[in-house]
């Protein structure tokens, strides 16, 4: 394992700068709602390339957001750098997802189990078979339980990390018939990163749109549902 001196070539931040709890939002513009929104006394700790990054309390308990940019690759590079780098034992991808199975509905949330790729990150560790990305069980529980509490629709099970958006054949269909909720871009990169340097990840996922009904969230519902989403998290990353 290689460990990137502080402050690393992507984060600015000072040693101790991040809580051992980080959410990561992809959106650097989330970052800095969700650290406005829902902390207090939250400070800015990185902004190179736009990446906000922030620490602030939650319940008076400390906590950190920081955007992972958009796809694997990025996810990949920043949470290395906070897990390896900078101590974070926990971090929680919070962002938004298609669905792609018909009773998981816009405004739900997709509390990803183990996230399948089409994505040859994993080619990296030379393992003689298929590594299977999974969440870490206790913050999977932890938000299954929180989600429960507060009456939030949601679901568990598989996600689809693709690498492609913008693809030239229709590949989502299979994963559909192989009972995959929902499609997104970081979550796999995040628990192979988990894995490999011993700390505990999870994604959970906003339905923002149904690949399935062609139904999409108006920009309001998006906010109020993203709220959710958070509150999830949190919860969980702080049990």
């Amino acid at each position: 394992m290689f460990a990137p001196p502080v402050p690393t070539p992507h984060i600015e931040a000072q040693p101790g700068a991040f809580a051992p709890a980080v959410l990561m939002p992809g959106d650097p513009k989330r970052s800095e709602f969700i650290a406005k929104t829902f902390f207090t006394d939250a400070a800015l700790i990185n902004d190179i390339r736009g990446v906000k990054g922030y620490t602030g309390k939650w319940n008076g308990v400390p906590v950190s957001v920081m955007a992972s940019g958009m796809g694997m690759p990025s996810m990949a590079l920043y949470s290395y750098e906070l897990f390896a780098a900078y101590g974070v034992e926990k971090i929680i991808r919070v962002g938004t997802a298609g669905s792609l199975q018909e009773d998981v509905k816009p405004r739900d949330l997709v509390i990803a189990q183990a996230a399948c790729t089409d994505s040859a990150m994993a080619a990296q560790y030379a393992l003689p078979g298929t590594f299977a990305p999974v969440a870490d069980y206790g913050l999977l529980s932890a938000a299954v339980a929180a989600a429960e509490k507060a009456g939030f629709a949601y679901h568990v099970g598989n996600v689809f990390s693709s690498d492609v958006y913008y693809s030239e054949t229709d590949t989502l269909g299979a994963w559909n018939k192989m009972g995959v909720l929902a499609v997104e871009m970081e979550a796999a990169a995040l628990y192979m990163n988990a894995a490999r340097l011993g700390k505990k990840a999870l994604a959970i996922c906003t339905v923002s749109n149904s690949l399935i009904t062609g139904e999409e969230l108006p920009a309001a519902e998006r906010e109020r549902g993203f709220g959710r989403m958070i509150e999830t998290a949190m919860e969980a990353m702080l049990k």
